[in-house]
């Protein structure tokens, strides 16, 4: 059992990678430049970056380079920061500021997008995704908390 939940973990390690660069090495001008939507709120908001979004899926594709899959690193990376965008144009609709939590949306976002793209190159199962979902949630939650601990975020959440 532990030699299957260490496959998906690999299977998925660079969405995992693409989802947690941003936090260390973001940071500059916001990917949406103060735009608003038609509400009149934040289209992204400002902690979602150009820097940030470059830097998770370069990541995501060194991870699959490294792995000897580039292609799914490339597409696993670009998958998680989409589905981190698509989560904070959400969490803007619902007049959330940036770093506010949004439990579940906020540990699923990267996953679910970088699983269903990647899901043609990786024939992942469906086990493989519902394993890594249900895995996502408490590694999210214990990463973030050791981030927070260790002064890389400024919310255990």
């Amino acid at each position: 059992m532990i030699h299957q939940l260490l496959a998906v973990l690999w299977i998925y390690l660079p969405a995992y990678v693409a989802n947690a660069a941003p936090v260390v090495l973001g940071g500059g001008r916001p990917l949406d430049g103060g735009a608003t939507w038609v509400d009149g709120k934040p289209l992204l908001g400002s902690h979602k970056t150009i820097r940030g979004c470059a830097v998770g899926m370069l990541a995501g594709a060194l991870v699959g380079v490294a792995q000897g899959w580039p292609t799914v690193g490339v597409v696993q990376g670009v998958g998680a920061i989409l589905g981190d965008l698509m989560s904070s144009f959400v969490k803007r609709r619902l007049d959330l500021e940036p770093g506010a939590s949004a439990p579940l949306l906020d540990q699923l976002d990267f996953i679910v997008v970088a699983a269903l793209l990647s899901q043609p190159l990786t024939k992942a199962s469906h086990q493989d995704l519902a394993t890594i979902i249900l895995l996502t949630v408490p590694i999210h939650y214990l990463a973030n908390f050791f981030s927070w601990l260790f002064k890389v975020k400024d919310r255990p959440w």
